[in-house]
């Protein structure tokens, strides 16, 4: 007799498998009402600084004299109490928030919006910033995280700095309890056990000496649950190969 090997029992959606969203504290986000014309500036105060479970990059809360409040992940060097601009007309200083349009070339900012007035999706994990490289009339020029160049609307906003929390993951786990707790906290699986790891019983790759699956690991798309685990609906089985093509 088998066992309900681990897609299964994730398939079921039970609080062992579910990330715990209850304990996170709010989305980083810039509100929507700031965004307005090139003249304005919308000056706010760091209120506190908070860790939330899940996420890497510390988090503050700000408060804007507008009476708005939002939270953002914090840049390196920024502290409670602190003022913070949001405009196109704002100071460049660290934490401030400014449309591309009004960024100088060269300069490093993180948490960047992908359409104007969508909050911020880029550049937000710890230790991650992007470069403006260049203004062109496509639009704003940016080097992202990856290495990668490419063309923002003038009116996306971005913070100035590099995120902190940088030195993270530099620091070893040490013990597998930690490593387990960061797991949960992400809703991720945790320990990877490799199928034919496993006996017969756990896993249809399971079982053997030599540690081979012992049957196609291509499935279809159909496939029950038990059984739908290797390289799912597959276009091709094994290494993609250039193919010469005669005229």
């Amino acid at each position: 007799m088998g066992k309900r090997i681990l897609v299964q029992r994730r398939g079921r959606g039970t609080p062992t498998f579910r990330a715990a969203t209850h304990k996170r504290i709010a989305q980083a986000k810039y509100p929507s009402s700031t965004f307005v014309e090139h003249g304005s500036v919308f000056k706010g105060v760091v209120k506190e600084i908070l860790h939330e479970p899940g996420r890497g990059a510390p988090l503050g809360f700000v408060k804007l004299e507008n009476g708005d409040e939002f939270y953002n992940v914090i840049p390196e060097g920024v502290s409670i109490g602190q003022e913070i601009f949001m405009g196109a007309a704002a100071p460049m200083e660290i934490g401030n928030v400014i449309p591309l349009g009004s960024i100088p070339e060269g300069t490093i900012i993180c948490n960047i919006e992908r359409a104007p007035s969508d909050g911020g999706k880029i550049a937000r994990s710890s230790g991650a910033y992007a470069t403006v490289i260049a203004h062109t009339p496509e639009g704003t020029i940016v080097k992202l995280p990856s290495g990668k160049t490419t063309a923002f609307n003038d009116f996306c906003r971005a913070t100035l700095g590099v995120v902190a929390g940088a030195g993270r993951t530099e620091k070893p786990f040490l013990k597998a309890g930690e490593k387990h707790h960061l797991m949960v906290a992400k809703g991720r699986t945790y320990p990877k056990v490799k199928g034919v790891a496993m006996i017969a019983a756990y896993h249809p790759f399971g079982g053997g000496r030599h540690k081979h699956p012992g049957k196609p690991t291509t499935v279809k798309r159909g496939a029950p649950p038990g059984r739908k685990v290797g390289l799912i609906a597959a276009r091709q089985a094994g290494r993609a190969v250039k193919r010469k093509y005669k005229a």
